[in-house]
């Protein structure tokens, strides 16, 4: 139970026990207010039996408060039989106290005084972004902390919703997984939840759920937390990475740096003037940065072929990114097609290619022409053999096991230099030029 709950439960046994002492009060006036006082009664058994459902949710049936919970009612019945016998009357309401009072104790001990933290990550590929937090409430002992994977959509060019994705599966073992459909969020009302998907409906490429959009999400906490998924040098942060929807809805935004920080609040404070920035956004670090800095060749778990090609070998992390292929097109497969020719002759390295996650279904939404040309590219580069292919959801594997970067510039080229590792930025143009020389 969170401790937002638990205060919400407290304070309703709190009311009680006023409503309570108002209706002793107003008991020697019973003839002139029995109507009043049985609508009193009536009002103190809903509050009691809300109070029971939410503890049989939380707790399962048998537990001693709703135990005295259920004798309470019974005697706010016998009440309402011996309203106008003043003696009665008098003694049962005492009754009425007492147990209202060991309630609220009972409360207290049944349900502890812990913080309930929820982690809301949509893609396993992304789960970095959240991972370091995680771990730092899974290892609080005051902290129930809980991962639910959320289901998310492809979008048509229409921004219709296609397939629907879960990748609760494709989690790291030691990441413990609760489904999204066994959590009821209203009913559990966490103290705080972590997300890094910042754009609700205005991606055109993926959704997850409507359910899960941050304006939904606010209704279900005190703290609504935005973990950015990316990263960037850390000098600062323009105004489309830094004004989408989640960050006016969270009550709390981690940067990265504080030269993000002041951008976040530049930005944010012109476009939402009525919201207090300078507190919301926290230059607190990346969770990203802290895995980057983490992982070696040695601690990190790839598959047996991987091992077989890369023995003996350099093994160069080539990445491709969503905006360097839609910015240049069919010129950007012409040169990914030079660079698996130049390797595909190479003994001494090898060639790790891998694309960003969402090249494939963002070409088919927004680039359906594009889109097979890619997949020719791809069929011929795992045919024969060319490199390793890796579209795996964890990163870390080709990060440590590479002895350089090249590719695109993207949030993983902010990533790899935290490894001190050698990085190359790729020119499409620089093919073009080369051309037209000869």
């Amino acid at each position: 139970m969170s401790r937002t709950t638990r205060k919400h439960l407290l304070s309703m046994t709190d009311t009680l026990i006023k409503a309570n002492r108002a209706f002793k009060i107003s008991l020697p006036q019973v003839v002139k207010k029995k109507d009043a006082l049985v609508q009193l009664l009536s009002d103190c058994q809903e509050g009691a039996i809300s109070i029971g459902e939410t503890m049989e949710k939380l707790y399962g049936e048998g537990t001693e408060t709703v135990a005295e919970l259920e004798s309470y009612c019974e005697n706010l019945y016998q009440m309402t039989l011996v309203l106008e016998k003043s003696s009665q009357a008098k003694e049962l309401s005492q009754t009425l106290t007492r147990q209202l009072l060991k309630v609220r104790r009972l409360i207290e001990k049944e349900a502890p005084d812990r913080l309930e933290a929820v982690f809301l990550p949509y893609k396993a590929s992304m789960w970095d972004s959240l991972e370091s937090i995680w771990r730092a409430a899974e290892e609080d002992p005051d902290c129930d902390a809980y991962v639910i994977p959320i289901p998310y959509y492809d979008r048509n060019p229409d921004g219709s919703f296609r397939e629907e994705h879960y990748e609760g599966k494709q989690f790291p073992e030691d990441v413990p997984i609760t489904s999204y459909e066994d959590y009821d969020l209203g009913e559990r009302m966490p103290d705080m939840i972590f997300i890094h998907n910042p754009y609700d409906d205005g991606n055109f490429v993926t959704s997850v759920h409507p359910y899960f959009y941050s304006k939904n999400l606010k209704n279900f906490t005190e703290k609504l937390v935005y973990v950015p998924y990316f990263v960037l040098a850390g000098d600062g942060i323009d105004k489309d990475y830094s004004t989408p929807s989640a960050v006016y809805y969270a009550d709390y935004v981690i940067a990265r740096t504080e030269e993000e920080r002041q951008d976040y609040i530049r930005h944010c404070s012109k476009r939402w003037p009525e919201q207090n920035f300078e507190k919301k956004v926290l230059a607190l670090g990346s969770p990203k940065i802290d895995k980057v800095r983490s992982v070696t060749r040695d601690n990190v778990k790839i598959p047996d072929e991987w091992k077989e090609r890369i023995e003996g070998k350099k093994v160069i992390l080539y990445n491709t990114s969503l905006n360097g292929l839609l910015r240049a097109s069919e010129a950007y497969l012409e040169k990914m097609k030079d660079v698996f020719t130049l390797f595909q002759s190479r003994e001494d390295a090898v060639l790790l290619w891998r694309p960003h996650p969402l090249m494939e279904s963002t070409l088919l939404s927004m680039r359906p022409g594009l889109y097979t040309q890619y997949m020719e590219l791809k069929d011929w580069f795992q045919k024969d053999a060319i490199g390793i292919f890796d579209d795996t959801t964890d990163m870390y594997p080709a990060i440590g096991i590479s002895d350089a970067y090249y590719g695109d510039w993207s949030s993983l080229v902010w990533l790899y230099r935290e490894t001190g590792k050698p990085v190359m930025i790729q020119d499409v143009e620089i093919r073009n030029a080369q051309e037209e020389d000869e």
